[in-house]
């Protein structure tokens, strides 16, 4: 009778353990799925502020439609990318390399450097930027934990079976950081 009460404390144990293993993977993918919509409601506020910055540049720099039609096809592209990390993220650098082009019109119009709605979109640009910046450490910080717990011994013996898988980060290319050159040949 022992024998049968010692097994049945260790299979109790066991589901237990594959309860708040399961429950902690339930915990570390909310916080990916979390992360993630806090990113796409920020690059959504930056591609909602591209045209509205084309626009009022557009009033004073006319015959530059070369950068216009770059930084609108880089913010499409962008939005075309959906869900998917890794493409959003290539399609992020895109745009992060065109939307300064943008900016640094104001030094060839130096009446644009005056406009309040130039003002006032560029100050709410560089807003957003930080924004997703937060936003996607708070994201690749909820991915490696959820890595982890993947990875790791014994929770990897419950994600496998339950479909919980790694992650991908969302990595804007190396260059996001540093602005990028600008020509206007």
């Amino acid at each position: 009778m022992s024998g049968l009460y010692s097994l049945f404390l260790i299979l109790v144990l066991l589901a237990v353990g594959v309860v708040l293993i399961y429950n902690k993977l339930v915990e570390k993918r909310a916080l990916v799925e979390n992360g993630w919509s806090d990113i796409e409601v920020q690059l959504k506020r930056r591609a909602d502020l591209i045209p509205r910055l084309v626009e009022v540049v557009k009033g004073y720099a006319a015959h530059e439609s070369g950068v216009f039609q770059d930084v609108i096809a880089a913010r499409n592209a962008a939005l075309s990318a959906g869900g998917n990390v890794a493409r959003r993220g290539a399609a992020e650098y895109s745009m992060g390399t065109q939307t300064p082009r943008l900016l640094a019109l104001k030094e060839a119009y130096p009446e644009l450097k005056s406009n309040e709605n130039f003002l006032e979109l560029q100050e709410e640009l560089t807003d957003t930027e930080d924004k997703i910046e937060m936003a996607r450490r708070f994201y690749n910080g909820a991915v490696r934990e959820m890595n982890i717990k993947v990875k790791s011994i014994p929770s990897n013996l419950v994600a496998a079976p339950f479909g919980f898988k790694a992650q991908p980060f969302f990595e804007i290319e190396p260059g996001d950081r540093a602005a990028p050159d600008v020509s206007f040949d």
